[in-house]
């Protein structure tokens, strides 16, 4: 029996999502504080309205505005997000109207603003009378129609004039799961079967060393030894950076932005008995790191600090590999953060550039000669990419670009780029440094 001060899951997805809408905050650390508030029955329900609503929302906005007389006053923002809610689940859920319509009323009681109610259900209701007429005016709009606020739309067209419209549907889908077997415990195969026994459909991820894609995302407790550190979840394309990196025995190695841990967990997997200098700006994530690293029983040397300054840092011993997983625009992986679309300004994009270029100037001295650099960004803009090694390169004439003999991703002048919905994995970029 659920305690009297649990929320219903549409009650606490209007909290969520009001603050992500409303506040900016982020989804992640949102959800996170609200879902202890859900009976455990209901928390993926929950979460499923959160990151729905996100995904869709430059479309659910474009019909509450056209349903409203007048828009919510900000103190009323969770009520807002009540009806987006609802227009959510009759689009894209295919709920039921009454049920739909009648929690939705339901949720904003128990918010206790009774006087929601009869506006919400007019609200839908209205929806449900006018669908044709709104959908096709939705149909005529860009934002609405794609998904995204003008200023995606205008970079994605200009960096990928071909491939625009697939980057932006991608975007709206919800993301496979995918998992890393940890090579240092079992192989890919035998952990294929072990799911086969627990009745998690699986298969191999092509292109990677490790990877497996499940057909239906699953809770991971019902992974079989994942608690005992013989799986960890992580998208192909970031799997793709341990076999870049060339990694081998008796190495030292610099994670710049580590957290959470996924890509350093994977160099140790590779190799355990190397020295991994792991570093991140907040301290407070450097417990993801250790969480992480403590499940599959390894260990790395944590720090928290900015990787840019190196003085306040590093101890004057050079790095055999130096991994950049750069801070970014992340519109390569919207899939899995769809509040990105909210949360992210056209401002962002030369300041994260900057920083970016700060970190490859400032690090590439820590490399050995001979040594390799990765830089890598969850980032479909070529300002972030492509761009920024072709100006790194022209700064550092000790610097060269290798080309490896497998390529991670379709070839650009500079470094590789995957482009979200080019097979299932998520947007990402790659690019491998050799110090002459």
């Amino acid at each position: 029996m659920a305690k009297s001060s649990t929320l219903s899951a549409r009650s606490a997805a209007a909290e969520v999502v009001a603050a992500v809408i409303g506040d900016q905050r982020s989804l992640t650390a949102c959800l996170s504080q609200c879902l202890d508030k859900v009976d455990e029955r209901d928390r993926g329900f929950c979460q499923q309205l959160c990151y729905g609503v996100l995904r869709c929302y430059p479309a659910l906005a474009f019909l509450a505005e056209r349903l409203l007389k007048k828009p919510f006053r900000n103190k009323d923002k969770d009520i807002n997000a009540l009806l987006l809610m609802g227009l959510y689940q009759l689009r894209e859920l295919r709920t039921p109207a009454h049920a739909a319509i009648s929690e939705t009323v339901n949720a904003a009681k128990q918010r206790r603003k009774q006087w929601a109610g009869g506006l919400l259900n007019a609200c839908l209701r209205n929806y449900q009378r006018q669908s044709a007429e709104l959908e096709a005016a939705l149909a005529e709009h860009a934002e609405a129609r794609y998904g995204h606020a003008d200023w995606w739309l205008k970079h994605y067209q200009q960096d990928w004039p071909e491939n625009w419209q697939q980057i932006c549907e991608a975007n709206n889908q919800q993301p496979p799961m995918m998992l890393r077997v940890n090579r240092q415990r079992l192989n890919r195969q035998a952990y294929l079967d072990k799911l086969a026994e627990a009745g998690v459909d699986a298969q191999i991820l092509q292109d990677t060393d490790d990877g497996i894609l499940l057909s239906t995302p699953c809770d991971v407790g019902r992974l079989p030894g994942f608690f005992d550190g013989e799986a960890s979840v992580q998208d192909g394309a970031a799997q793709k950076v341990a076999a870049l990196l060339d990694i081998r025995p008796e190495q030292r190695i610099l994670d710049a932005c580590a957290a959470p841990g996924g890509k350093t967990g994977h160099m140790l997997e590779v190799e355990p008995g190397n020295t991994v200098v792991a570093l991140d700006i907040a301290p407070q994530r450097l417990s993801q790191i250790d969480d992480n690293l403590t499940r599959l029983k390894l260990a790395a040397q944590l720090k928290a600090a900015d990787a840019a300054d190196t003085a306040s840092w590093w101890d004057g011993e050079k790095f055999d590999r130096i991994l950049i997983d750069a801070p970014c625009t992340g519109s390569g992986v919207i899939r899995r953060h769809p509040d990105i679309k909210l949360l992210r300004r056209p401002e962002d994009i030369p300041a994260l550039a900057r920083q970016q270029q700060q970190l490859l100037d400032n690090l590439w001295p820590l490399l050995k000669a001979d040594g390799l650099m990765v830089y890598t960004t969850c980032s479909a803009f070529k300002q972030e990419n492509e761009q920024q090694i072709e100006a790194f390169l022209q700064r550092h004439p000790d610097a060269e670009e290798l080309r490896p003999a497998t390529p991670p991703a379709r070839s650009r002048p500079f470094g590789y780029q995957h482009l979200p919905g080019s097979d299932v994995m998520d947007g990402f970029y790659y690019a491998c440094l050799r110090r002459r």
